[in-house]
């Protein structure tokens, strides 16, 4: 074969490498240029393969460090499934007294609560109000301390912010494949999940709250010789509740939104009858225990709701 050839040849094969591994030479207006599957595949690897390590080196320490908050779960469930269902019924009750003052709202709770247990979904929901219930209380000791943080740094707000913006818009089912990788199958993968999942709108809320309070308040603080902490303390974190309160509140709703998915993972609780009715093709086992999720979210959000509108109340009779 004459030199040249030779040579239009291999310039070629390079020419076509080059196209493979960059995607340039592509047809402009039929195809948007894209890195070439070879070099796709590469970094994909790259990056499971470097995951898996990270996984194998530390899982059992990740594993130890989360140890805490399942023993949490697990006793937080089996108080509930252990205690008689009557003063299950009574404790709700008295906590929707003492938020809301209001009957109405108490015994809606009660009732609802009654109608689940009538159709032998008692144990699941326990369960899924053991695993909110966790989930809500990690989410406030991690959220409201963020938000505090946020409120007093620009910087820490606006490293923060975009952060939240990703958790927020990410689809709920990618939060699944690191933490199971990590942490395998199970309640404490779930419960991070949910938490990953809910715990945007406590921080949000929580630092918005506090950015909203009256400079004249702030500046009648400092006229009296209130230190940083004493102003947080003493009055913006009581003048911000209400609005924490609302993050609060819609936390647990996307906590219990998570239910299902979470489910998938092996958290027990009404998420698991769901997902095997829709497996199944079993209809009423599926809106029994959506309603069944619906009820508890309504007693969720009236009591959290009512509460809110107490401390609204009393700010506004306080400083009105």
């Amino acid at each position: 074969m004459p030199s040249g050839r030779i040579r239009e040849t291999t310039e070629g094969r390079r020419v076509a490498d080059i196209k493979n591994m960059t995607g340039i030479g592509m047809d402009w207006w039929t195809d948007f240029p894209h890195m070439g599957d070879e070099a796709l595949r590469n970094l994909r690897r790259t990056i499971d393969d470097g995951f898996r390590g990270f996984t194998r080196e530390y899982g059992g320490t990740i594993e130890a460090f989360f140890e805490p908050l399942r023993i949490f779960l697990i006793q937080s469930e089996r108080l509930l499934l252990n205690t008689p269902w009557p003063i299950v019924l009574l404790g709700i009750a008295a906590i929707a007294w003492i938020a809301s003052r209001s009957w109405k709202i108490a015994a809606g709770s009660v009732l609802t609560l009654l109608v689940i247990g009538f159709f032998d979904m008692w144990d699941d929901t326990m369960r899924t109000v053991s695993m909110i219930f966790v989930c809500t209380v990690v989410a406030i000791a991690i959220g409201i301390p963020m938000g505090i943080l946020m409120s007093r740094s620009n910087r820490a707000q606006g490293i923060v912010n975009p952060v939240l913006d990703v958790m927020q818009t990410m689809p709920s089912f990618v939060y699944l494949i690191p933490v199971v990788m990590l942490l395998g199958i199970g309640r404490v993968p779930g419960v991070i999940a949910v938490v990953i999942y809910a715990i945007p709108p406590v921080i949000r809320l929580t630092n918005l709250g506090i950015r909203l309070v009256d400079k004249d308040v702030l500046e009648a603080a400092d006229a009296f010789g209130s230190s940083s902490w004493q102003k947080l303390k003493n009055v913006q974190m009581p003048l911000a509740l209400p609005t924490i309160m609302a993050g609060i509140n819609q936390t647990i709703m996307m906590a219990l939104a998570m239910v299902v998915i979470a489910s998938m993972i092996g958290v027990q609780g009404l998420g698991q009858p769901v997902l095997r009715a829709i497996n199944n093709q079993y209809f009423t086992m599926g809106m029994f225990n959506g309603l069944a999720i619906v009820g508890i979210a309504i007693i969720f959000d009236r009591i959290s709701q009512a509460y809110g509108h107490r401390l609204q109340k009393h700010r506004e009779i306080v400083h009105g």
